[in-house]
């Protein structure tokens, strides 16, 4: 009975520091996020472009032809504010069905977090002329002019105007810049997109949607007969269209 009681002892410590251990232990997680589009509710492909069959909110028939968007800047937050950003960003292209599905090479630990974010476009600190070659390759970048960087947006297609006539668009989203002026003012035009709290525990794939007809509608009920090309160096459509973007994007599910 001695030699007994010590072994119990030992063996009784041993389970507990193997489950304290265990506590310890925090999982990782990939993370993957796939972009689907839809006008209105309607599923959108590239297969649909080329052919006028929508109506936005101003009543005009449209088509679209083009649709490449940047996503940058990808965060999870934690209620008491630690943050994990991961690394990379992602030019959506669904004109060539091409990365409409991104995985970040960095991992996250599993948990809850109060906040996903990612940026539209680039923020400030990102959005340096040159310095991207596979977006220069793309043929993404805005002229000096303009104010350098990269766009955000390059949504095109045709539209039936006021004379009945099938006239091309161009909804191509930038940083705001006003050049009326002895220097250049620039806005700010990337805005994050939250969505919403979500608790990882293994890994997760975000199904993310755009509705298109969005950009046409809220806050501001866009006018293609006055706006449809040239908005690059339109200060005031910028702003507009940054302010439309806030109710584009939605989170459909997280598989995990």
């Amino acid at each position: 009975m001695r030699n007994i009681f010590p072994i119990l002892v030992f063996s009784f410590i041993t389970l507990l520091s193997c489950g304290s251990d265990n506590d310890d232990e925090v999982s990782q997680a990939n993370v993957t996020f796939n972009f689907d589009h839809n006008w209105d509710a309607s599923p959108v492909t590239n297969s649909n472009f080329n052919t006028i069959q929508y109506t936005n909110a101003n009543g005009e028939e449209l088509s679209i032809t083009k649709l490449r968007y940047l996503i940058s800047n990808i965060t999870f937050q934690k209620s008491d504010g630690e943050t994990f950003v991961l690394d990379g960003y992602n030019l959506v292209d669904v004109t060539n069905n091409t990365n409409l599905s991104f995985t970040p090479t960095t991992t996250i630990p599993t948990g809850t977090y109060s906040k996903v974010l990612f940026t539209f476009g680039f923020n400030n600190d990102a959005n340096y002329n040159n310095n991207y070659p596979d977006l220069n390759s793309a043929t993404w970048n805005v002229p000096s002019i303009l104010g350098g960087g990269y766009h955000y947006m390059q949504l095109e297609g045709k539209f039936i105007d006021n004379t009945t006539t099938e006239t091309g668009y161009a909804y191509h989203a930038i940083r705001a810049l006003d050049n009326s002026g002895a220097t250049q003012e620039f806005q700010d035009t990337f805005f994050e997109v939250d969505l919403g709290e979500v608790t990882i525990t293994h890994n997760a794939t975000f199904e993310i949607d755009m509705n298109i007809a969005e950009w046409f509608k809220n806050p501001n009920t866009w006018d293609l007969n006055v706006l449809n090309n040239m908005l690059m160096p339109n200060f005031n459509a910028q702003v507009m269209m940054s302010q439309n973007g806030q109710n584009v994007f939605s989170l459909n599910t997280v598989n995990q």
